[in-house]
């Protein structure tokens, strides 16, 4: 397989309140786009694309690889980030890669800390979480991703695992004082950290199927699960 050492690649992060759009050659980001939470992320990503694409003098069919964020995160922006991935791909037959949400965000964590725990909203008093370990490697899952209870997850957690991840916008305030967590700006995915996972699991010669890939949700959605309610 011909994999190409520096390649063009499109980063697309549409799992959390702020989406980005990013563009990259080989390991150096080369512009990011941020979508605000008030916009619409499939009406804001195309124009977003474009400009970037235009910035760096590129054809769509310039890039060599779309490394998209598959969740866990917000229910609409994973569907609108997969689906705009897998056109992407499709359309320029570059190569499609998905990287779990989770491992790019521990994958921020600073370098004195060891051991993480990342966690986001699943209201009702859940959370998703999954632990993570660094090893010489890297960050390496300790866990399997689950939903948990906030109260069953923090009785049991390893009581040196820092937390970080997007749940702590609303959890923070309200965690045992005891519990060490990395610095807000940390929290929320980044395009660099999609980037470093991405590319190597592109070097590794890694690819995903642009016609079986579905976002990362462990379950179904509120408006899903009160549809089911009323149709049973």
């Amino acid at each position: 397989m011909n994999i190409e050492a520096v390649p063009r690649v499109l980063i697309l992060e549409t799992s959390s309140r702020t989406a980005h759009v990013a563009l990259a050659l080989g390991d150096e980001l080369r512009g990011v786009r941020r979508l605000e939470e008030t916009r619409r992320h499939a009406r804001e990503l195309t124009p977003a694309l474009a400009a970037l694409l235009a910035e760096q003098s590129w054809r769509p069919r310039d890039v060599q690889a779309v490394i998209v964020s598959r969740g866990p995160g917000s229910y609409t922006g994973l569907r609108v980030g997969i689906m705009s991935a897998k056109t992407f791909a499709y359309a320029t037959g570059c190569v499609l890669l998905a990287v779990d949400t989770f491992a790019a965000v521990a994958r921020q964590t600073p370098a004195s800390v060891a051991r993480v725990d990342v966690v986001a909203d699943a209201q009702q008093d859940k959370v998703y979480v999954q632990s993570f370990l660094r090893s010489t490697e890297g960050w390496q899952p300790s866990s399997a991703l689950a939903i948990r209870r906030v109260a069953d997850w923090l009785a049991a957690r390893e009581a040196s695992a820092w937390v970080t991840g997007p749940g702590l916008h609303k959890w923070a305030a309200r965690l045992p004082a005891e519990v060490p967590i990395v610095e807000a700006s940390l929290w929320e995915p980044q395009p660099a950290s999609l980037l470093g996972i991405g590319l190597a699991r592109y070097r590794a010669g890694q690819r995903d199927d642009l016609w079986t890939l579905e976002p990362l949700y462990l379950r179904p959605s509120s408006a899903e699960e009160q549809w089911r309610g009323r149709s049973s």
